[in-house]
């Protein structure tokens, strides 16, 4: 089985790296760790540039965790590319980060995290950053 984290190179992101790598060590299963932009904005800050995917490469290894590390651009938003990932790779956890969003911001935006969670055909756990 494999445990799927949503990753974006932020606190949040971080977060819920560290709370992927507790549960595959725990469970002994291999870890997907997933980056994913609609690319369709010129600049994504969600999106992870290469040092921010040789970083968490570099843990991984250093850790001794199995994992495959994926970005995927493509025309649907990351909630979907998560849920379907997760879906077709057996996943038994899915791991998110979140973050605070105001009532009127989730109104006008939606929540990623809201559509994973109720979305996804596994467990979800969603962890907040520190602080």
């Amino acid at each position: 089985m494999t445990i799927l984290v949503g990753y974006v190179p932020s606190p949040e992101g971080e977060a819920a790296l560290r709370a992927g790598i507790d549960e595959a060590r725990r469970r002994a299963e291999k870890l997907l760790v997933v980056n994913t932009t609609r690319g369709d904005a010129h600049a994504d800050p969600r999106f992870a540039q290469e040092p921010d995917l040789t970083h968490v490469r570099e843990d991984l290894a250093a850790l001794g965790v199995a994992f495959d590390v994926r970005q995927v651009v493509g025309a649907r938003d990351a909630a979907e590319e998560i849920i379907d990932l997760a879906e077709t790779m057996g996943a038994s956890l899915v791991v998110i980060g979140l973050r605070r969003r105001s009532a009127v911001g989730k109104l006008i935006m939606g929540s990623a995290a809201q559509q994973i969670l109720l979305g996804a055909g596994c467990p979800v756990l969603a962890v907040k950053a520190e602080g």
